[in-house]
Order: C-alpha cells, then structure tokens, then sequence
C-alpha cells in the first residue's frame, strides 16, 4: 500500500477563510469534511491540519496558499485520485489539490 501527501491550495490564505466563517458555515463545513472522511474510510492515515503563514524561499511563488495537507494511502496513483472526487476543499476560492507519492527511505 503507497502513502500520498494530499496538499490543498486556495488562492485565499486558510487565515483569511476562516476569519470569515460564521458558526453555522464552520459546522457545515466540518460536516462536509466528516462525510468526505468517512467516504475515504481506512484510506484516510491522517487528516491533517489547516496550515497558516508561508514563507517562500526560492523567490518564487504561485499564487496560490498552500493552505493544508492530509495523508491518504491506495494501491495506486489513480486510486488515491479518485479518493479525491468530491473533496470539500474544492469549494475554496482558486482551489486547487496536489497528490505526492510519499517514497519509502532508501537503505531504511
């Protein structure tokens, strides 16, 4: 079984989101996220965190924030793909999801 890193971005920061949220919409939104978990059941290893500041060091930048990550496990590359139909997060501003195989340690 692979492991992938799930990376979300939105071209508004999680902060600015956030700060935006009634406690009604936050709740809809958690509910939103729950129902995707449990979709993705035993697949989902962790669920991660919102991410807040970035600093980019390469003097380059998309955009985009990179505005939290999750790590999910499948057999496949396609697999883990559709894990990702229907994810909440694509109701974010500019939203946008990023899947990296997480490669094993050479030599561990």
């Amino acid at each position: 079984m692979k492991k992938f890193l799930v990376l979300y971005r939105s071209t508004v920061s999680t902060k600015d989101q956030m700060a935006d949220l009634t406690p009604e919409s936050g709740k809809a939104e958690m509910d939103r996220w729950m129902a995707w978990g449990g979709k993705a059941g035993a697949a989902l290893v962790d669920w991660g965190a919102p991410l807040g500041e970035t600093a980019e060091l390469n003097g380059t930048s998309t955009g985009a924030h990179l505005s939290g990550y999750s790590i999910v496990q499948a057999e496949s590359m396609a697999t883990a793909k559709a894990l990702m139909d229907g994810h909440p997060h694509y109701s974010a501003p500019g939203a946008s999801i990023t899947l990296v195989e997480i490669m094993p340690m050479p030599g561990a």
